[in-house]
């Protein structure tokens, strides 16, 4: 089954296109990315493995645009690597926000369309955008089913004291205003994959997944369900991101208000756009450049590494706590598969619950899926590489063949 998995953000569209012949045999057949959709410029960047890369400049309307172009490109002669439109079998979309509509990936209908639409105002910058991937393949490739994969499925199995925030009901009851959490697909596929790593039974296991990167979340893992995540009600809540301040005292947000003169969409571009990393370095949201300058014994960078270490260590600690001991500590995403130095800060504190962290299996370790606790260690510690595009493509065959769509 080839399947044709799509990532549409607000100005771009993020595109791979696997070949499934089970949910665990599969192959990349390509992949690629459409950028500045809607501005002067857009650009398309195509890659199939032992090809050069292919990269194309011209305007790009609008979603359905990008996406003709991404099937023209698929089915080229020279660049593609599908005869027609007709060898894709199925295609799978990540969705932002299922809300508490959908705990599990769906096959796209009106109904499911109709629920996407009214999480919109819960997802005001992301659901509309994959909205638009939906219609775009329906309009051009009408016969073909779709699937949709959401980030917050897999934390519906929270348990209501933990994703319930102590405001009145009534806001529950008429906003849903609660903890849905984010990174979903990543979280459930590298903890069982780490588990896996291990020789660990992900359905019978405690685990904590770390994804850490522009936008970073921790969530504890206990028998294969979610039971808590850092990110909440919106990306915004938790550790300290690139652009992100995370958790925050309630009060500060409208003191800064008063004090500032902002409105509400002043302070929301405060809290998402210009703190977390950015606030507190002040020149650079990349981490790589913040890693870069405290070695130079920048302060600011310093700080800015020892905050993120700090709430990291404070998440996996009350998620211990909760779920009564933990067995797996898994880090991913861009920093946490990429920077040993935050893997090292957070795995040398944590002997206190039975982990014996090994630098020199952690040293130098970039994309790879390593172990890097020593033998014998209580638990585990590990960093893998996600893939939240074959997560989609999985769940689109499951439903598809197995007719699997809860």
């Amino acid at each position: 089954m080839i399947i044709l998995v799509l990532n549409c953000g607000s100005s771009s569209i993020k595109y791979q296109v696997l070949d499934m012949k089970s949910t665990t045999d599969y192959s990349l057949l390509a992949k690629g990315l459409v950028e500045r959709i809607g501005l002067e410029t857009g650009i398309l960047s195509h890659r199939v493995d032992g090809r050069d890369k292919y990269e194309t400049e011209g305007h790009i309307a609008n979603h359905t645009e990008g996406i003709k172009k991404v099937l023209d490109i698929l089915i080229d002669s020279e660049l593609g690597i599908l005869k027609s439109l007709s060898d894709i079998d199925a295609v799978g979309h990540r969705v932002a926000h299922g809300g508490e509509y959908f705990n599990s990936s769906r096959l796209v209908n009106e109904s499911v369309i109709e629920g996407i639409e009214k999480l919109c105002e819960l997802a005001p910058l992301h659901n509309p955008a994959n909205l638009l991937g939906i219609f775009a393949i329906q309009t051009l490739m009408p016969q073909t089913p779709q699937v949709t994969v959401f980030d917050t499925s897999f934390h519906q199995t929270m348990p209501k004291y933990a994703y319930m925030y102590a405001l009145p009901y009534e806001y529950y009851t008429k906003h849903k205003i609660r903890r849905y959490g984010f990174h979903g697909t990543s979280h459930k596929f590298v903890g069982k994959k780490a588990c896996d790593l291990a020789g660990l039974d992900f359905m019978n296991s405690k685990v904590i997944t770390c994804h850490l990167g522009n936008g970073s979340s921790i969530t504890a893992i206990k028998n294969g369900q979610s039971i808590d995540t850092s990110m909440g009600f919106t990306p915004l809540e938790g550790l300290i991101m690139g652009t992100r301040s995370g958790d925050i005292d309630a009060g500060i947000v409208t003191f800064i208000q008063e004090k500032e003169g902002l409105d509400a969409a002043g302070i929301n571009s405060v809290l998402n756009k210009k703190s977390g990393f950015i606030g507190i370095f002040g020149q650079s949201s990349d981490a790589r450049d913040i890693e870069m300058a405290a070695s130079k014994n920048d302060e600011r960078a310093q700080l800015v590494l020892d905050m993120l270490y700090y709430r990291v260590l404070k998440y996996i600690g009350a998620y211990t706590a909760a779920m009564g001991g933990v067995d797996m500590i898994v880090f991913t995403g861009g920093i946490g598969e990429n920077d040993p130095h935050i893997r090292e800060m957070v795995g040398s504190h944590l002997e206190y619950i039975g982990l014996n962290f090994d630098p020199a299996a952690n040293k130098g370790v970039r994309g790879k899926d390593v172990i890097l606790s020593k033998p014998g260690s209580k638990v585990f510690m590990a960093t893998v590489t996600t893939n939240e595009e074959l997560v989609i493509a999985q769940d689109t065959m499951d439903i598809l063949v197995n007719k699997n769509n809860n």
